[in-house]
């Protein structure tokens, strides 16, 4: 697929179909982009937890969410989201890049975050979701990026053993659109900005 054509076609999918799983050969052409991203200093700090398997899908809707948005109360979104068969938790370590750039060819020792023009371990975290986001169309794949509620986030990484110097930044959910599967969220209740105010040439 051409990449100007996977830019035009993605989209947050919310809803899946639960009967068809992500085929491995399809989840590693998804996954190879987003360890290929761009990385500040070539740190490498971002990390994967890759979730498959029914009981772990299961652990982590329990983990991430509160136990009484369920059964009527439980939303629209959450109900789709579920229906996931394959979620991708990403994480970064401001500590790697801290570490990192305290090395000779870096020469901030200090570790001061007053020296960063911006958090690089968000901002490589957003390149290699973006990848992954982009993969997703080209290998036929639906996606949705959100973000754990941070009330949740040390439940989620006692679940799986997260270790502590990981900052959970979001998941992706991977799968085939639900037959039913409707275009939903805020880009169906605001309409998109014209280039003309979003690129400033010579000048804003």
């Amino acid at each position: 697929m051409e990449f100007t054509e996977a830019v035009r076609r993605r989209r947050m999918v919310r809803s899946y179909d639960p009967t068809r799983p992500v085929p491995e050969a399809s989840l590693e052409a998804v996954l190879s982009p987003g360890v290929r991203a761009p990385s500040a200093g070539f740190t490498q700090g971002i990390s994967f937890l890759v979730l498959t398997q029914p009981q772990d899908l299961d652990a982590f809707w329990r983990a991430a969410t509160d136990p009484d948005r369920t059964g009527r109360s439980e939303s629209a979104w959450l109900r789709g989201m579920r229906t996931a068969p394959a979620l991708v938790l990403v994480w970064t370590s401001r500590e790697a890049y801290l570490d990192r750039y305290a090395e000779a060819d870096k020469n901030r020792p200090d570790r001061d975050l007053a020296t960063w023009s911006a958090p690089y371990w968000f901002v490589d975290a957003g390149m290699a979701s973006m990848a992954i986001l982009l993969a997703a169309v080209d290998a036929g794949l639906a996606a949705c990026f959100f973000g754990v509620p941070p009330e949740r986030t040390d439940r989620v990484r006692q679940t799986f053993c997260v270790p502590d110097d990981q900052i959970s930044v979001g998941v992706i959910s991977l799968g085939y659109p639900a037959p039913d599967e409707r275009r939903a969220g805020s880009p169906t209740r605001r309409v998109r900005k014209p280039s003309q105010e979003l690129i400033h040439r010579g000048h804003w």
